[in-house]
């Protein structure tokens, strides 16, 4: 087992536990992101005058010693596929795709093979590697949702976009058709997110110890007989957010099996429709858009359908 051994000095003294790993890994250029240090130590990985400390925001105080170990990993090897992707923007930090419905971002147990990841390892010679079992995954999009995906191709990359999601400054919009009229032009869904009590498999909203804060603001775009036609915007990142808020509004996305009525929609009407970030090379604020797919508009009409691309916006970050 890897082990790290770091003593607290002055200058580290009263710091969270989890951004004194960071600064270290930034140092040493590692390539830890702070989600991967705070499951170190939500799993007992970390230890403070060997105690294991469970809590990222510890405050760790002059002198500690701070023990990072890893856990060992049964090594497995993930294959590339020749699974057609389509590439909405490439350089030599990242890449953006256009994510179809029905595509695992990343293999997990029991679904080791034909997800996005096979077919990365395929089509480009590097990717990060901060988390070997997910090359190049920063951030994820339910099989069944579609749109705009961001890659890193090295950690350095990696880091700099998962900061950006950490500190909810990604500019992240999607598209959805949801059951019924939505009542409100535009309003804001703020109640927490959590494992459901009986199904640990889903999420649901609660108020326990274990629910954590969610926030989505949505904007009604068009209204059916039926439909209605939303833009969401998360504030944060909680497991299938959109959703379990939707549902909760009473309105749930049409084709969601798990959390909605079951309408036998061939599909879910969720779409990742745009991206925009601080790209990590150029530092200039950049932005990708992806087509609505055309079962959206069968629903609810005719809307706005930009072209897949970029644009660039100089701003600072």
């Amino acid at each position: 087992m890897h082990e790290y051994n770091l003593v607290v000095t002055e200058s580290d003294a009263n710091a969270r536990l989890d951004i004194f790993i960071l600064n270290f890994s930034q140092a040493q250029e590692l390539g830890f992101s702070r989600t991967f240090i705070q499951r170190l130590i939500n799993d007992g990985y970390v230890f403070v005058n060997d105690k294991a400390v469970f809590k990222s925001n510890y405050k760790i105080k002059l002198d500690e010693e701070v023990l990072i170990k890893f856990p060992e990993e049964k090594a497995r090897t993930i294959e590339s596929e020749n699974i057609k992707l389509n590439v909405v923007y490439e350089d030599k930090d990242l890449a953006v795709i256009n994510k179809p419905i029905g595509l695992v971002t990343h293999p997990a147990p029991g679904n080791y093979e034909h997800t996005l990841v096979n077919a990365l390892l395929y089509r480009f010679k590097e990717l990060s590697n901060i988390n070997p079992g997910r090359p190049g995954i920063v951030h994820r999009l339910d099989k069944d949702t579609s749109g705009i995906l961001v890659i890193a191709k090295n950690n350095v990359a990696h880091l700099a976009l998962a900061e950006q999601f950490a500190d909810h400054s990604i500019k992240r919009r999607y598209i959805a058709v949801v059951c019924g009229k939505v009542e409100f032009d535009e309003d804001v869904i703020e109640v927490p997110i959590g494992r459901h009590p009986e199904n640990r498999k889903s999420m649901a909203v609660g108020f326990g110890k274990n629910s954590k804060y969610a926030k989505t603001i949505y904007r009604t775009l068009k209204r059916s007989d039926k439909y209605s036609l939303l833009e969401l915007e998360p504030f944060t990142g909680r497991t299938h957010q959109l959703r379990v808020h939707l549902a909760f509004l009473g309105h749930p996305i049409v084709g969601d099996t798990k959390y909605g009525k079951n309408d036998n929609f061939k599909r879910l009407l969720l779409h990742a429709r745009s991206l925009g970030f601080i790209h990590p090379g150029t530092r200039k604020f950049v932005e990708f858009t992806s087509p609505v797919p055309k079962e959206f508009m069968e629903l609810v009409g005719p809307i706005d359908k930009p072209k897949a691309g970029a644009r660039t916006k100089l701003k600072n970050p």
